[in-house]
């Protein structure tokens, strides 16, 4: 039997790549050399084939809604304004699925499998989130 020695992927500060591209309004994501799959969170390897030779590519920033809800909690200060607000889980053109919130659509229009696109919005100088909004 083979035993993995390498750590499991987590969800750390690691993700620098991808907060910088939001910055440039870009969509970053992490992709194994290795296996050549893209994923996300970023993490110290890949989920599918524990390689730590890691990189980074532009994404199209592209996809579908797989779920969605309504959040009426405050999470991240830079939420605060926008309460409540419509958050999903976006299954990327790429592969992997990102979790953000949805802009520009009522919430009788939301459903599973509308096709949706990044946009950027600048929160604080430090801080651009991606989002997304209809195609």
């Amino acid at each position: 039997m083979n035993i993995i020695k390498k750590p499991l992927p987590r969800i750390t500060p690691d993700n620098k790549p991808f907060w910088d591209g939001c910055r440039r309004h870009e969509l970053l994501l992490a992709e194994c050399n290795s296996c050549h799959k893209v994923h996300l969170p970023p993490g110290p390897c890949c989920p599918f084939c524990f390689s730590d030779d890691l990189g980074w590519r532009e994404a199209s920033g592209r996809g579908t809604i797989s779920a969605w809800t309504v959040v009426h909690r405050e999470w991240f200060e830079a939420f605060r304004a926008d309460l409540p607000y419509n958050a999903a889980q976006i299954e990327l053109e790429e592969g992997p699925r990102l979790t953000a919130n949805i802009v520009n659509i009522d919430n009788s229009d939301l459903t599973v499998g509308l096709a949706v696109e990044v946009v950027f919005d600048d929160v604080t100088n430090e801080l651009t989130l991606p989002r997304f909004q209809p195609r």
